[in-house]
C-alpha cells in the first residue's frame, strides 16, 4: 500500500510480531512522547508507522497524535487485539470490520473497503466478560469488541483520512476473562504486580488467564501477517 500508512495499536504485544518479522527487518524504534512506542518503517513509496501508547479511548488519542507528529498520514489502521461476539470468530482469527461503533455514543463509522460480511465493530470503555459480549451483540449486532477503534475512527473522519480496521482474536465469545478495570493505569497499561497478586489467590482465574496469553500470541503473530499481505502485496519488504 503506497503512501505513509500509520497502524494503531495499544500495546506492544499486538505490534511486536509485526516490527520484528524475520522478512521485514528495516523496522527503526523511534523516538516518542513517554508512554508511547513508535516504529517506523521506510519504504520507496512512503513509510509504515506502527504505534502503541495503551489502552482505552484516550490512550488511542495519544497514540494517533504521536503518529501524525512523526509524518503526514495517507492512510490509518486501527490494529490489535479484540475480542469475539459471534462464534463464527474464533482466537487467532483476524478480522476487518465493516463499520465502527461507538457504544459511548452511538456514532458509526464507515471503514474505507467495505466487504459485504464483514462484521461489525463495537467499542467499549472496558474489557468485556462474557455477560457484557451477549449484550452488546444483541444491542449493536456486533461481531467483535475492543476499546480504541472508535476513537481512531473519529479522529481520521475529522481529519478526512481513510480508515481501515484490521484486529485479531485474543478471546472467545464465551471466555471468562478477569476484572481489569480496577489494575489500570492512567497509561492505558495493566498495573501487574497489583493484578498478580490478585489473581495469585483466585486459582479458577488461571486457566483462562494462560489461554488468553496463549490465544493473544497466535493472534498477535496472524495479524503481522494479515497485515504484511495488506501492507506490502509486491513483496518489497520481505527480501530477508
Amino acid at each position: 500500500m503506497n503512501g505513509n500508512i500509520a497502524l494503531i495499536a495499544a500495546l506492544p504485544g499486538e505490534l511486536k510480531p509485526l516490527v520484528n518479522h524475520k522478512t521485514a527487518r528495516g523496522w527503526r524504534l523511534c523516538p516518542a512522547p513517554p508512554g508511547v512506542k513508535l516504529w517506523e518503517y521506510r519504504h520507496a513509496d512512503g513509510c509504515w508507522i506502527a504505534v502503541c501508547a495503551g489502552m482505552g479511548a484516550d490512550r488511542a488519542t495519544v497514540a494517533f497524535n504521536a503518529a501524525e507528529r512523526h509524518a503526514s498520514i495517507d492512510a490509518v489502521c486501527s490494529v490489535g487485539w479484540a475480542g469475539s461476539l459471534d462464534e463464527r470468530f474464533r482466537p487467532g482469527d483476524v478480522v476487518s470490520a465493516s463499520l465502527v461503533v461507538d457504544a459511548q455514543t452511538g456514532e458509526r463509522y464507515r471503514v474505507a473497503h467495505w466487504v459485504e460480511g464483514m462484521p461489525i465493530l463495537i467499542s467499549t470503555n472496558a474489557v468485556a466478560g462474557a455477560s457484557e459480549k451477549a449484550r452488546l451483540a444483541a444491542t449493536y449486532g456486533a461481531g467483535i469488541v475492543d476499546m480504541e477503534a472508535a476513537t481512531v475512527a473519529r479522529l481520521a473522519r475529522a481529519k478526512d483520512i481513510p480508515l481501515y480496521v484490521m484486529k485479531a482474536i485474543s478471546d472467545a465469545v464465551d471466555a471468562r476473562l478477569p476484572d481489569f478495570s480496577g489494575f489500570m493505569n492512567s497509561a492505558g497499561q495493566l498495573r501487574m504486580p497489583g493484578f498478580l497478586a490478585h489473581v495469585a489467590v483466585r486459582p479458577p482465574m488461571w486457566g483462562s488467564l494462560l489461554r488468553l496469553g496463549r490465544h493473544s500470541s497466535k493472534a498477535a503473530e496472524n495479524l503481522a501477517e494479515s497485515l504484511y499481505d495488506w501492507l506490502d502485496e509486491r513483496g518489497y519488504s520481505r527480501k530477508g
